[in-house]
């Protein structure tokens, strides 16, 4: 233990070492920086120090899906309709909601449909069995705070109220870490190799950091470039005329584009239903990679 504080000491001295002690957190983001540049820590781990103290200063509304975007299922609804949005969403957690958008009764969890996979279950489906209780939270609540929520209650999804106690949106958990350690990979992310990826006939996952020209040689497509615009990300803001959110959809020459993820600075993946007149051959691949 002697060792590992001494080891500690040494490495805390040469990271101040001709600084003066930070008076504010903005003097502290220097100090951190310059230690990045002097080799001390590397680039991830200044991200993750920066995003720690950023969480602090953060409020949920900062981060939440709004209201209009929120996946949800309704309290009524029989199995054969609640199935199909669980899947074609993604989503490992649902919002219950009763006839009130505002009146939200439970959380229901995908993994815990598996038992649907059976006809004879369908059949006896009644949601109450399967829902568990719903965290509510307000959209001021700092992040930081949400996060030690979070661990303590072993919840991973918040549902977000206002002052007057309607619903405004939901955060989980992985919303809260990824302003620490970045974007988590998941199942919508594409391979390193390719900006394009086609999961269906028409249904394709497409980086946002893609380039114009790429995705219309690929799809054979005309989508045309605008001043200061060289990505589908940044040809889907010009659209919005702002950041989209995850979730939000937006059509541009016939293609459908949906968020499947971002943050508060980019746009990461996007799903792209094409049109059919322009679909690519089966045996088509993207022929760039990351840029």
């Amino acid at each position: 233990m002697a060792k590992d504080l001494n080891t500690t000491g040494r490495w805390l001295k040469r990271l101040t070492q001709g600084l003066a002690d930070p008076q504010d957190r903005k003097e502290l983001v220097v100090m951190l920086r310059d230690a990045t540049d002097r080799g001390l820590i590397d680039s991830d781990a200044l991200t993750m120090l920066e995003g720690v103290l950023e969480v602090g200063d953060l409020q949920v509304r900062d981060i939440m899906v709004p209201r209009a975007q929120m996946v949800f299922v309704r309290r009524h609804e029989p199995a054969a309709r609640i199935l199909p949005v669980v899947v074609e969403s993604g989503h490992s957690r649902f919002p219950v909601m009763d006839e009130d958008r505002d009146d939200i009764v439970g959380i229901l969890l995908a993994k815990d449909l598996l038992r649907l996979t059976a006809a004879a279950a369908r059949e006896r489906f009644d949601i109450r069995e399967y829902m568990r209780p719903a965290v509510f939270v307000p959209e001021s609540k700092r992040l930081n705070v949400l996060l030690k929520e979070f661990r303590r209650s072993r919840n991973h999804m918040a549902i977000v109220v206002d002052e007057y106690g309607g619903v405004s949106g939901l955060c989980t958990i992985e919303d809260v870490i990824e302003q620490i350690v970045g974007e988590i990979d998941d199942e919508f992310d594409v391979e390193d190799e390719h900006n394009i990826r086609r999961d269906a006939e028409r249904q394709f996952t497409v980086r946002g950091v893609t380039r114009i020209e790429e995705f219309n040689a690929y799809f054979g497509a005309q989508l045309s470039e605008q001043e200061g615009v060289d990505t589908v990300a940044g040809l889907l803001m010009k659209q919005l005329g702002r950041l989209a959110r995850r979730g939000e959809t937006a059509h541009i020459d016939g293609f459908e584009f949906r968020v499947l993820r971002a943050d508060h600075r980019r746009i990461d993946t996007l799903r792209v239903v094409a049109p059919h007149d322009v679909l690519p051959p089966p045996e088509e691949r993207p022929a760039g990679g990351t840029s």
